[in-house]
């Protein structure tokens, strides 16, 4: 095994970029070089874009039958070589090895599903007002979609794009990120060597600004999706607004994480160490803000920094690590800033808090007790190993402070009264909430948020519609 070679895929062929630019790959758990990235110049990129529209010629006239054969064929690919992509994907991002490869088992199934899913795309008959008229309703893939993929979930977010663009009879052109490339280049090569035809799907990379600010107003693009933080969101919805095109947007969360003194509070804290502290925190909808009933607040709290405490952080592909490496050094700051600023604000640091050692991107998990709302992790996304805990005592108070900010991507909520449970999925002003469970992604649900987490949906019958269009046809005799 190792790491998976680097290359632009371009109209079916693997290559290197024309201007000879390109940027080091590094190793987070050692700051080590594992690759070397090639870029595409504008020229590769133009080249991208006839290509996605002649393979969006070939696929769309393909039935959803043949086309689901070939993705399918793909993924049984994927799932062949799990461990060594697996391995590329921990070497590049930093996670435990387990947790990499259980996502690239869950990316297979995404894509799987989508597939399954395309092969339903119906339309309907409505009934004509007139005598031998038929009134038809039409769903069509909307044509050449161009995505762009963060860092956090190498193989978990391009194939949530490829699953809904293929699925749906589209082409795509991918860009993943340049810090974590080599997972969505080897689904690429699994999906090519499954006979995928060329230009369907077309991988490339550069300057992440120039490739966007590039690609988007290109008239041949009809679609735009992207997973990201809210302002680099913001921006991109911007420019696709400018030619009208639609767009899905998944951008940061902030979720909210309410406890209340009815249920088994050891059972609850170790659920949320294990949600909290998954892929070291860099997750959007990683459980962020908690809120314990102040009847429970002193044994969760206790219970919760016990289990932070003995975790064991260290380089993903070694036997028994639970986190792995933050993804860059920039993580590394953006951490020792939010610690400082809690203790400032009167926080409680009961654990955690500083860097582990002097090589790779280690962070001790970090606990952060009786939080006020005037810290800045209290209303700025962390996406690090830190939890910051806040105690309440009634069901208005913590449902207007959990809506408080402008994220609404997930929220979840303990108990065991199940009036309070409705009133909590009701009351709460997030796109997924989860009420007794951190499990809110699955490949036939939607994923995706409201107010600043973005919009538009990813997953479930929901993700396969955005890249659909809808067409009427209304037939008379001649």
């Amino acid at each position: 095994m190792g790491y998976e070679p680097l290359d632009l895929f371009i109209n079916g062929q693997w290559r290197k970029g024309s201007g000879g630019a390109g940027e080091a790959v590094l190793n987070p758990a050692n700051a080590q070089t594992i690759g070397e990235l090639p870029h595409a110049n504008e020229a590769d990129l133009d080249e991208a874009v006839v290509a996605a529209v002649q393979g969006f010629k070939t696929w769309s006239a393909m039935s959803p039958f043949e086309r689901a054969a070939i993705i399918r064929k793909g993924m049984a690919i994927v799932r062949a070589r799990a461990d060594a992509i697996a391995e590329t994907l921990t070497l590049e991002e930093g996670k435990p090895f387990g947790e990499a490869k259980g996502e690239v088992l869950v990316s297979a199934d995404i894509i799987d599903w989508y597939a399954d899913e395309g092969c339903r795309t119906y339309g309907r008959v409505i009934p004509a007002r007139q005598a031998g008229v038929r009134h038809i309703v039409q769903r069509e893939p909307v044509g050449p979609c161009v995505a762009f993929t963060p860092w956090n979930f190498p193989a978990l977010t391009p194939a949530r794009k490829i699953g809904g663009a293929l699925g749906s009879g589209c082409s795509l052109i991918l860009k993943p990120s340049e810090e974590t490339p080599g997972t969505a280049i080897a689904f690429a090569r699994a999906l090519d060597e499954a006979g995928l035809p060329k230009g369907v799907l077309n991988i490339v990379f550069g300057v992440p600004s120039d490739v966007s600010s590039y690609l988007i107003p290109k008239t041949e693009i009809r679609k735009v999706s992207f997973t990201g933080s809210t302002a680099v969101g913001k921006h991109l919805a911007q420019m696709a607004a400018a030619g009208m095109k639609p767009v899905t947007m998944e951008l940061g969360g902030h979720a909210p994480v309410i406890v209340f003194d009815d249920v088994d509070v050891a059972k609850v804290a170790k659920m949320s160490v294990a949600g909290k502290y998954r892929n070291a925190g860099q997750v959007c909808i990683s459980p962020t803000r908690f809120f314990i009933h102040d009847k429970v607040y002193g044994e969760f709290v206790d219970a919760f920094t016990e289990m932070a405490a003995a975790m064991t952080v260290g380089d993903g592909m070694e036997k028994g690590v639970r986190m792995g490496p933050l993804a860059n050094d920039r993580r590394l700051d953006a951490m020792d800033g939010f610690v400082k600023d809690a203790v400032a604000n009167g926080a409680d640091l009961r654990t955690g808090g500083e860097r582990i050692g002097n090589q790779g991107y280690f962070y001790k998990p970090t606990v952060l007790a009786d939080v006020p709302t005037s810290a800045r992790i209290m209303n700025d996304e962390p996406f690090g190993p830190i939890a910051p805990i806040s105690r309440f005592r009634d069901l208005d108070e913590v449902l207007a402070e959990s809506n408080r900010l402008e994220y609404g991507l997930a929220a979840y909520a303990f108990t065991a009264d199940t009036g309070r449970a409705t009133a909590l999925a009701d009351g709460l002003e997030s796109g997924m909430v989860g009420i007794n469970s951190f499990n809110i992604s699955m490949p036939e649900t939607p994923f995706g948020g409201v107010k600043g987490s973005g919009y538009g949906r990813e997953g479930g019958v929901e993700g396969l519609e955005s890249y659909l269009t809808t067409k009427f046809v209304s037939q008379s005799p001649a």
